[in-house]
């Protein structure tokens, strides 16, 4: 099987897991207690925070560890939302945010508060103007933009984003998710969420950071942990391989981010060569270097995910268009392109180009056979 999934979930980074392992035996302990086997769990925790400070461009103190990136964006969003009531209780997003942004933007809107989604253009990437002005409406409590969007890898004008926010004193908050050990995080932000999983961490590990000055209140009782800021007890082990699994990718991030965009670049040259009616999807320079989504025309996302699994492809679908829901991605609706026969390809860390090229040359047959069983010549 080859596995071409990244952006669901990376494959566990070799450095993580000798971290892990040696983590478990000497980090178990409780970190908040005094006597000697907690004050080196203490120390593992620590360090691991100070790691990846480092690779955010964060203070340790600001960061904390939560149980997931969806947590770490559920805090961030409503901890910033309830410490800014006083400006207001205007929310503005951009249309193509990860759900767990969207969700949270709509308990906002249920609890009385106002949403304010910022539209894309073709590519999927938000107009820096229309963010400006959408910031600067008055009784503005928030801005949320991602650093790339999960589906197509389009990368968004952060940077520029930030300046508006800046400019009209509104706090940003980034969800780097799908670029942190792969890209350098954008500058400006004033809250990130990020997840470990991402980069080759293990599972159930996310990253909160606040900036020093940023009012934030946690919408959860208060608790003792990890500032204040996340309840419960920390799994020590986790962070020291999450901070391991990030530290080996940005090291090697130049490298092999250069050879993953030259393997994306020959698919999204090669699949619409090979491929009748495919449109590739998404900002083809300002992109991930592991990303890439294309849709074929009369076909149903789905059924190809189906017939590329038995021919030993591990890939998703943009579009989270399905039997029971119907709905198609958010994502592809907002950028006006096709939102059926989506499928995004994304590589890990060591994907083989061997492997690309099979799927190239599996891909056309596998296409043409779910249009044939659907009538379509």
């Amino acid at each position: 099987m080859a596995y071409l999934d990244a952006a669901s979930t990376e494959p566990l980074h070799p450095a993580a897991r000798e971290a892990l392992l040696a983590a478990l035996d000497v980090g178990w302990a409780d970190p908040a207690r005094l006597y000697g086997s907690a004050r080196r769990a203490r120390l593992l925790l620590d360090q691991a925070r100070a790691e990846i400070a480092e690779v955010l461009g964060a203070r340790p103190d600001e960061v904390s560890f939560t149980s997931s990136g969806t947590q770490a964006v559920h805090l961030g969003v409503l901890g910033a939302l309830a410490g800014r009531k006083r400006a207001g209780r205007h929310l503005v997003v951009s249309a193509v945010e990860h759900s767990s942004v969207l969700h949270t933007a709509g308990v906002h809107e249920r609890d009385g508060g106002t949403v304010e989604a910022v539209g894309v253009d073709v590519t999927g990437r938000v107009s820096p103007a229309g963010f400006a002005a959408a910031v600067a409406r008055p009784g503005t409590a928030v801005a949320c933009l991602q650093t790339a969007n999960h589906e197509v890898g389009t990368l968004q004008p952060v940077a520029e984003a930030a300046e508006s926010c800046a400019a009209a004193g509104v706090p940003l908050f980034v969800d780097a998710a799908q670029s942190a050990g792969r890209l350098p995080i954008p500058p400006g932000w004033s809250i990130l969420a990020a997840s470990a999983h991402k980069w080759g961490g293990p599972a159930g590990v996310g990253v909160l950071a606040i900036r020093k000055g940023v009012r934030w209140r946690s919408p959860y009782p208060e608790d003792e942990r990890e500032n204040r800021r996340v309840p419960g007890f920390e799994n020590v082990a986790a962070v020291v391989a999450a901070a391991a699994a990030l530290r080996a990718r940005a090291a090697e991030s130049a490298a092999e981010s250069a050879r993953l965009s030259d393997l994306i670049e020959r698919i999204r040259r090669e699949v619409p060569r090979r491929v009748p009616d495919v449109e590739v999807i998404g900002d083809p320079v300002e992109r991930l270097p592991h990303l890439v989504t294309f849709s074929c025309l009369y076909v149903e996302g789905e059924a190809l995910l189906t017939e590329l699994d038995k021919a030993g492809f591990a890939v998703s679908s943009g579009s989270s268009c399905t039997a029971s829901t119907l709905r198609p991605s958010h994502v592809l609706e907002a950028m006006g392109v096709l939102t059926h026969g989506n499928v995004r390809v994304s590589l890990p860390r060591g994907v083989s180009a061997d492997d690309v090229e099979r799927f190239l040359t599996v891909l056309p047959d596998i296409v043409r056979r779910v249009r044939q069983s659907l009538g379509v010549q």
